[in-house]
């Protein structure tokens, strides 16, 4: 008596569930992802073979570009708007309810208190279009240390970084650590690029 032979099928692969769980993913992505703000300037710091990394959150972050400008940020939109609250009180400066919320949108500055107004009241590409002086910084104004100093009592657990061009004078780095210093910010992280680490000495 002769063998049956059995009907082979070919095997099917069902490829919904993969299609559902890469759209899946691509959502996650796409909700979670917090894009780089626009920084006021461009800063080219030096390299080093450190591997500790900055907070993501409560963080004071002080630029110095190639001309020896200063430039402030601190994230968290509420912080901010508190922050300029206290500093128009300081010094005697008031803000509109646009600027308010335009400095809440802002990352970094470059511009004294008083030319602040103004430069909150442009539009975003306009902004991006000023040539900003760089916040003060000398003894006799040193817009800085009250800059870091109120942030600190909106914030108290903000911890400070600077990101200092490679070009930049050392003479304005000795400057801002000798203004953290009379703020009782004694320690500090200074921003760099990644380097790779030598394997032989």
């Amino acid at each position: 008596m002769p063998r049956v032979k059995i009907k082979r099928s070919k095997p099917t692969l069902d490829m919904t569930p993969m299609v559902d769980l890469a759209f899946l993913l691509v959502t996650f992505f796409m909700l979670t992802t917090k894009f780089a703000p626009d920084d006021a300037v461009i800063v080219d710091t030096p390299t080093s073979v450190s591997e500790i990394k900055i907070p993501e959150s409560n963080v004071i972050t002080i630029a110095i570009d190639k001309d020896n400008r200063v430039f402030y940020g601190v994230d968290g939109q509420q912080t901010r708007e508190k922050l300029l609250d206290k500093i128009g009180q300081k010094y005697g400066v008031t803000f509109n309810e646009d600027q308010r919320k335009a400095f809440s949108l802002t990352s970094n500055f470059g511009v004294p208190v008083r030319q602040l107004p103004g430069f909150l009241s442009m539009g975003i590409d306009d902004r991006k279009k000023v040539n900003q002086p760089g916040i003060p910084i000398d003894s006799l104004n040193n817009e800085l240390s009250e800059w870091v100093w109120q942030t600190r009592l909106t914030n108290p657990q903000v911890i400070v970084a600077i990101k200092g061009d490679v070009d930049a004078n050392f003479t304005t780095i000795n400057k801002i650590i000798k203004t953290l210093e009379e703020r009782k910010v004694s320690r500090f992280n200074l921003i760099t690029d990644m380097e790779a680490r030598p394997t032989s000495l």
